[in-house]
């Protein structure tokens, strides 16, 4: 997908100015980055966990020498 250039970002923020109106866009500024930073701390916390989780069974699992368990 190709990146707009600066004449599309313009008639983008036009629309949106007569859609919405002057007084709504820093609540609209405001609402999506709150959703941008929502989504990366929720993507950072999973990715956490995920490294967590792996860490966490590899610090369990016993090496297979040490099952000393059985008496002879």
């Amino acid at each position: 997908m190709p990146i707009p250039g600066p004449m599309e970002l313009i008639l983008l923020l036009v629309i949106v100015l007569i859609i919405f109106g002057p007084g709504k866009l820093p609540d609209i500024g405001n609402a999506v980055g709150k959703g941008i930073r929502e989504f990366r701390k929720a993507s950072t916390d999973l990715e956490e966990s995920v490294r967590g989780e792996s860490k966490r069974t590899t610090a369990d699992e016993k090496p297979s020498g040490e099952n000393s368990d059985r008496s002879h």
